[in-house]
């Protein structure tokens, strides 16, 4: 028999002219059928009432002002914290006016997180162009709620992103650079931190006790010991050595081009990646519908869609709620994990 949850996940709208109320809809619909832990949506009811209508999708909408009220509530409606989105929003029409009502869904799901009252945050895709356009100073959701966590906790937070499918996890140590630029991003210090916290956040909320990194190397063929680049044998081995001087058991360098096949895999729980898209092609190739985007280094448990607000299809029925319903389903496993750990 299942365990009741005491605490419902905290689902933030994102950008409400994306396809995160539709996807939110389609998610609730399919509750009882996908065993779905409780949730609610912390953004605009009425936006999710048009959106129904939109996509013909018969999901009744309750205003909530308290967030256990959600768990009793659940099974029969779709539990919402008001936040207005400030216009009238237009599916796949994006508006700067709709900014500060998406930041405060956000900051509000974090706020009742770390307030205990809910188990985990899940964000909604948002839209950085029309946040920027209001004044957002930051890369993207990412560095915005490891500011939000470490103005909580008054302490420094580095967060740490993960691609967590059902073949692969996947990290990279550098995240939204040009790719010219990642070369002198990487330091020793840097695969070290993104390391560590990979492996406490494994061992903590995954129930890894001891996880296996595989760590891959920058150029071709890890550097061909040094006669392909220098920073292989000069910034990433160093870091391991020490990382496994700590107790960690991390491997590499390793050569990308042969750590993604089925064998490969096997050996290890994570692959720590040098960049963007070293860490994301083959994440997405092995699980684009259910992958989920993790930030790891949270003093609480995050995870969104590993997708975008996909403007293009908002409002007109062809979404598909599969990294969604997989974002849900981790966040409860990763947050009753952390609480049984403490």
């Amino acid at each position: 028999m299942a365990i009741p949850f005491s605490r419902p996940l905290a689902l933030s709208q994102g950008d409400p002219a994306g396809i995160g109320p539709d996807i939110t809809l389609m998610a609730w619909l399919r509750r009882r059928e996908l065993g779905l832990p409780p949730f609610f949506l912390i953004g605009d009811p009425d936006v999710l009432a048009l959106r129904a209508r939109q996509l013909n999708l018969a999901v009744p909408i309750r205003e909530i002002d308290k967030a256990d009220a959600a768990i009793g509530m659940f099974a029969d409606a779709l539990p919402v914290t008001s936040v207005p989105a400030g216009i009238e929003v237009v599916a796949g029409e994006p508006h700067a006016a709709t900014a500060k009502g998406t930041i405060a869904a956000i900051e509000k799901a974090v706020s009742l997180v770390i307030g205990g009252e809910a188990l985990a945050v899940v964000t909604n895709p948002i839209a950085k162009a029309v946040l920027y356009e209001a004044g957002f100073r930051f890369p993207g959701h990412t560095e915005f709620l490891a500011d939000l966590a470490a103005r909580a906790t008054g302490g420094p937070v580095t967060p740490v992103m993960m691609l967590s499918g059902p073949k692969l996890r996947a990290i990279p140590v550098t995240i939204h650079i040009p790719l010219r630029d990642v070369p002198q991003a990487l330091t020793e210090k840097l695969v070290m931190e993104t390391c560590r916290i990979a492996h406490d956040d494994l061992r903590q909320r995954f129930g890894i006790d001891a996880p296996r990194l595989a760590v891959a190397g920058l150029n071709p063929h890890a550097g061909e010991t040094g006669t392909i680049g220098r920073e292989d044998e000069d910034i990433i081995r160093p870091a391991i050595e020490r990382l496994r001087d700590e107790g960690i058991d991390a491997i590499g360098p390793l050569p990308a081009d042969t750590m993604f096949h089925d064998e490969a895999r096997a050996r290890y729980d994570v692959a720590i990646c040098m960049y963007h898209d070293q860490a994301l092609i083959p994440a997405k190739a092995l699980g684009f519908d259910d992958s989920v985007n993790v930030t790891l280094g949270l003093p609480f448990v995050r995870t969104s869609p590993d997708h975008g607000t996909a403007f293009g299809i908002a409002g007109k029925g062809l979404a598909r709620e599969h990294s969604l319903v997989a974002a849900l389903k981790l966040a409860a496993q990763l947050g009753r994990t952390a609480e049984s750990r403490r």
